[in-house]
């Protein structure tokens, strides 16, 4: 579904990636995690076809950036961005259709087929919005507009999902509904693959699979979820002591207040790998 090769981003003269190579398979679920500066949003930007690498390769869906439409590549990608700029009244189920057409607002002079029509309200329902469909986006709370950016990128039937810090601005609550939310969408499209992006491990589902930590543009580690989020790893991504649990398939984060001697850190598999300048 994504290859990233040997990967290196500059903007302004700036290395926010660098040498970053990873792929992700089909009916995996990435977690994408690092502090503030990592670059996880600068990969995110790679994976959806937004920028290209200034070094290295990406490839998306088996096509390779710098040599494919990219306008239709991004049909096959689903984006969920809970800053989504929306400046007019539309509707819940109107947001929604935009997901055909890959716009913030309507085409003029466009409509929906019914079949288009009846595909968009079933999603709605599936992500249990269904009541609000003919609300206006202004009058949602954070969490529906959450779960309406969800079926907004599923409308067009994506391989690939990727979510950028779907949970920003939701209290507890709306959390919780929304990472069931994600769950329901993983079970009921068993071969999407996807990424989600977030600073903490309290956001992740618990259909999460397999996770990268990224640091000042650097692969930590990455491999599968189990492996890879643990204590050490996590410590050293946010250069904090951190201890990290998981119950029911979710995890927990707990910063620790002594600063202990350095944790040994995991071996690595043929799925994580570290960089041994990064461990400070």
């Amino acid at each position: 579904m994504l290859s990233v090769k040997d990967v290196d981003f500059v903007r302004d003269g700036k290395l926010l990636l660098d040498g970053v190579s990873w792929t992700v398979g089909a009916a995996e679920r990435w977690a994408l995690l690092g502090p503030n500066g990592a670059g996880k949003s600068t990969l995110l930007g790679l994976c959806g076809a937004i920028t290209h690498p200034t070094r290295g390769t990406v490839e998306i869906l088996g096509r390779r950036l710098g040599s494919v439409d990219i306008r239709v590549l991004r049909e096959s990608i689903g984006h969920v961005n809970p800053r989504h700029p929306l400046r007019s009244p539309l509707t819940l189920l109107q947001v929604v259709l935009t997901g055909l057409t890959g716009t913030t607002e309507l085409m003029l002079r466009w409509q929906p087929t019914p079949a288009q029509r009846t595909r968009a309200l079933e999603l709605i329902d599936l992500l249990r919005i269904g009541p609000r469909a003919g609300d206006a986006w202004t009058t949602l709370s954070q969490g529906e507009r959450g779960r309406a950016l969800i079926a907004r990128a599923l409308i067009s039937d994506p391989a690939l999902l990727l979510l950028d810090e779907p949970s920003t601005g939701l209290d507890v609550a709306a959390r919780e509904q929304l990472l069931e939310t994600l769950d329901v969408v993983h079970s009921t499209h068993p071969e999407l693959a996807s990424v989600l992006v977030t600073h903490h491990l309290e956001e992740l589902p618990t259909s999460t699979t397999h996770a990268l930590l990224l640091r000042a543009g650097r692969v930590v580690a990455l491999g599968e979820a189990q492996d890879v989020l643990v204590s050490a790893w996590v410590s050293q991504t946010f250069a904090h002591p951190i201890a990290i649990t998981q119950e029911e398939g979710r995890w927990t984060a707990r910063a620790l207040n002594r600063r202990p001697t350095r944790q040994p850190i995991p071996p690595a598999t043929h799925r994580a790998v570290h960089g041994a300048s990064d461990a400070s």
